[in-house]
């Protein structure tokens, strides 16, 4: 089973970076957890998010953020609509389910009509 990462959107902030004070550098990116395995694909409801300065390439933790940098993230977070939570069944679960269907079917007909 395979859990990835998808980013659903970045967000480039204009506020100085803690770490090289450069106004240009500052990438807020949000991703959501994708599970994946044999038998379906499923877009969980866990959203990470993630500071990065491009020009110093450093990540910037909530530890170092400064006012101006909380009040931004908190607007950016209630604008973010994160991708509904789904699951999507691949092609062998529905074979899996077809084949213990068509097996439940004949031992119930079998038993049915084996009296007869």
């Amino acid at each position: 089973m395979s859990e990835r990462l998808v980013n659903i959107k970045e967000v480039v902030l204009k506020n100085n970076c803690p770490e090289c004070y450069s106004t240009d550098g500052l990438h807020l990116t949000f991703k959501q957890k994708i599970v994946e395995n044999k038998y379906y694909k499923s877009i969980t409801k866990e959203v990470i998010h993630e500071l990065t300065c491009k020009t110093c390439d450093s990540t910037i933790y909530p530890v170092q953020w400064n006012d101006a940098i909380e009040r931004v993230f908190e607007y950016q977070k209630r604008a973010f609509v994160p991708k509904k939570a789904s699951t999507y069944l691949k092609r062998s679960s529905w074979i899996v389910g077809g084949v213990i269907t068509l097996a439940i079917s004949i031992i119930v007909f079998l038993i049915l009509y084996a009296e007869l």
